[in-house]
């Protein structure tokens, strides 16, 4: 198993869900899919972005390339959300040249498989 470099030091931005992820608005069917399958919306934010940090070390990162900014990873894991239910959040990671550091980039709902 591959794990995701420096994923103890990994930034995960909470606008990504705040903003965007779980903004019913702006993404309805991402918003819909979280708060169906895991329970999570805008206003319990904060616990996906803890739940996928402390899951990150536990499952396979997929490098996807650099198309010049830094490696790009994918990280699917299941997760058991604040509802109680399980399902697979495909994740996606930089390792960002400019800033020095790895960030998550996009979050999902998906039904590919973990790997392990």
């Amino acid at each position: 198993m591959t794990i995701l470099p420096n994923a103890e030091k990994a930034v995960i931005p909470i606008e990504k869900f705040t903003q965007y992820a779980l903004d019913p608005i702006k993404e309805p069917n991402k918003a819909m899919a979280f708060q169906r399958a895991l329970g999570y919306n805008k206003s319990n934010a904060d616990e996906l972005a803890f739940n996928i940090y402390k899951n990150l070390p536990l499952h396979n990162a997929v490098e996807k390339g650099d198309k010049g900014f830094g490696m790009q990873y994918e990280v699917v894991m299941n997760l058991t959300g604040a509802n109680n239910k399980s399902a697979n959040v495909l994740t996606s990671w930089i390792n960002d040249n400019q800033k020095n550091e790895m960030r998550l980039t996009s979050a999902y709902i998906t039904k590919k498989k973990v790997l392990k």
